[in-house]
Formats: structure tokens, sequence, C-alpha cells
């Protein structure tokens, strides 16, 4: 490989990000983009994403901006069929946009709110999967990222509402792994970020010094390192401090 491949390693490669307007999401298309990429930009706010696709114009890199609400009946629809129309094959799918409900006692849980999660959580990931599965058939070593977290798999109290739907979200990407393994180039990365700087975060722990756990940046390093990497699909991992 020479120097210049070395240094994007995903140059020609087609990648969309979910909840890219800020943290991880955001950090995770401005690497994608360093590495080659060029990179589709979603989240809900016009304004945000523009900024950030500024900064990946400014650094080099190409992307494009797609505003779109996925929690919308037909959000996902309008966005695969306006990717289509580009791009014959889509090679990497970063599925990070999520919300996170009050973190409350199950019997406590308020039915608009944990709706509202279930919405964007579980049924919007199922949306992007059914919706770009036939783009991600045309890569032929395509890549699907799906950020998680850790009480899908451990439960812990107060945050039952956001768990069940990242254990529902955990168990849609594995099944799919499994499904398409034997009959596409179709690899599927479950990736826990664990404590990051994030606004999520922030919310979840509003009394923690942010300069006290990793930036997004560390989780989008992974993430790009996944996009290009072999690895056995499913394959789950959690992104902890460097050392």
């Amino acid at each position: 490989m020479s120097a210049a491949n070395a240094q994007t390693p995903l140059a020609g490669r087609v990648a969309l990000v979910t909840g890219a307007s800020r943290g991880i999401g955001a950090a995770t298309a401005r690497a994608l983009a360093a590495a080659g990429a060029h990179v589709v930009l979603v989240a809900r706010t016009a304004a945000e994403l523009e900024k950030v696709e500024d900064e990946i114009f400014q650094a080099g890199g190409n992307a494009t901006i797609a505003p779109v609400d996925l929690a919308e009946p037909d959000g996902v629809a309008r966005l695969a069929s306006a990717i289509s129309e580009r791009w014959v094959a889509l090679d990497i799918l970063v599925i990070n946009a999520a919300v996170l409900p009050a973190l409350t006692p199950v019997w406590q849980i308020e039915p608009r709110d944990f709706s509202r999660a279930i919405t964007l959580n579980v049924l919007a990931t199922h949306s992007l999967i059914s919706a770009f599965h036939p783009l991600l058939k045309g890569s032929q070593d395509a890549r699907v990222i799906g950020l998680t977290s850790s009480v899908g798999a451990s439960p812990r109290a107060y945050w039952g509402a956001y768990g069940a739907t990242k254990a529902a979200f955990d168990n849609l990407l594995a099944s799919y792994a499994q499904e398409v393994a034997a009959i596409s180039g179709i690899r599927v990365a479950i990736v826990d970020p664990g404590a990051t700087r994030t606004k999520m975060r922030a919310k979840a722990y509003p009394g923690e010094n942010p300069a006290s756990v990793k930036p997004p940046e560390t989780v989008a390093a992974r993430i790009v390192a996944l996009a290009s990497a072999d690895f056995t699909s499913p394959h789950r991992e959690r992104v902890d401090e460097p050392a």
C-alpha cells in the first residue's frame, strides 16, 4: 500500500452516518472523510450538518448533507431514494442516532417518552437496514456499524427504557449479520463507545466533569478502523480509554 493509500484507506467509498450533527456522529463523519470516504451526513438540523460539512471541506474531504428526521414515517424511505439516485452502492452505514429517555423506575416510564425512544432507536434502525440493504449488497465489502450501550446487554436500575431499546437494537443488528454472512460481503459491528464526552452523556451524568471521559474522536477512530477491517460478523466491542 502506498503512503497515499495508507492515509486514505477509504478512498472511493461512500459512507452514511446518522446523528452526524454532533458528538460521536460528527467525529465519525470527519474521521471517515479524512480517510477518503465521501460521507453523507444525516441528522434533523440542517444548520448543524452544514457546520460539520464545512469542517470536512476545509480539511480537504468530501461530504453531502441530508437533513432528515429518521423518526418520521417516510424519512428513511426518502433518504434511501435520494441516495440510490446518486450512488449504486453504499459501502459504510454507521447507525449512531439515538435518543435517551428519562432515567426513571420502570413503573414510572412515561409512555410517550418510551415510544419516541423505540421509534428512533429501534424502528428507525429496522427501516435503515431494510431500505439500504439493496445498496449495501451493491458494495463488495460493506460495513454496517451500530453504536450501542452496555445497558442493552446488562440491565441497570433506572435505565430500563433506554436499555430495552438498545437490547432490541443489538438483536436486530446481530440477526441481520447472521442472515447476510453467507450471501454477501456485508459485515456488521456493534460498538459500545463506553463513557464518552457527548451531550447524551452529560444528560445522564450532569455532575460529571466532561474532561474525565474520553472525547468522541477516540470512538470515531475505532469506527474508521472497523470500516476497512476484516472481522467475524457479527462483531462486538467496547471502546475503552486509550492506554
